[in-house]
């Protein structure tokens, strides 16, 4: 764990403290996970990962437990179709390249975007209370097997 996922973790269990949450063991795990993972994973990829640790601990004790963390902000949930919901540990302002092929979502920042709300809340007079952009296309690892089937 780096010092930034420590910090993130410390504030994390901070926020759940003072919103009178109590942390579990299966809460600190879960949230670990969150902040360590890369691949924005569905409820059955942490309980997957968790289950040796855990052995008594349901999948629906993780939604459960992904629930009081979207509750309290810590977590967003990604809903993309008919396919599971992503949990995404809320950090900072960034964006989702998802790809077509085989569903991995890589975070990227791009800072100009806060002018785009801006505009958007000047133009129609809604008051903006967040955005979310996703970009689609085909990962490398994905690109790479087409190419190979097309040799």
């Amino acid at each position: 764990m780096t010092m930034s996922d420590e910090m993130h973790l410390k504030d994390a269990l901070d926020t759940l403290k003072t919103t009178g949450v109590r942390i579990t063991p299966q809460r600190h795990a879960i949230l670990e996970y969150l902040i360590n993972s890369m691949i924005h994973p569905t409820a059955d990829d942490i309980y997957k990962a968790l289950e040796d640790k855990f052995p008594n601990m349901s999948v629906a004790t993780v939604y459960n437990n992904l629930r009081v963390f979207r509750e309290v902000g810590l977590v967003k949930e990604l809903t993309y179709g008919d396919a599971a919901s992503r949990f995404d540990f809320v950090t900072n302002d960034h964006y989702h390249m998802i790809c077509e092929c085989c569903g991995k979502i890589v975070d990227f920042h791009y800072p100009g975007l806060n002018e785009v709300e801006q505009f958007a809340s000047h133009v129609t007079g809604f008051q903006v209370n967040s955005h979310r952009l996703e970009v689609y296309g085909t990962c490398p690892e994905c690109l790479a097997g087409e190419n190979k089937k097309a040799l």
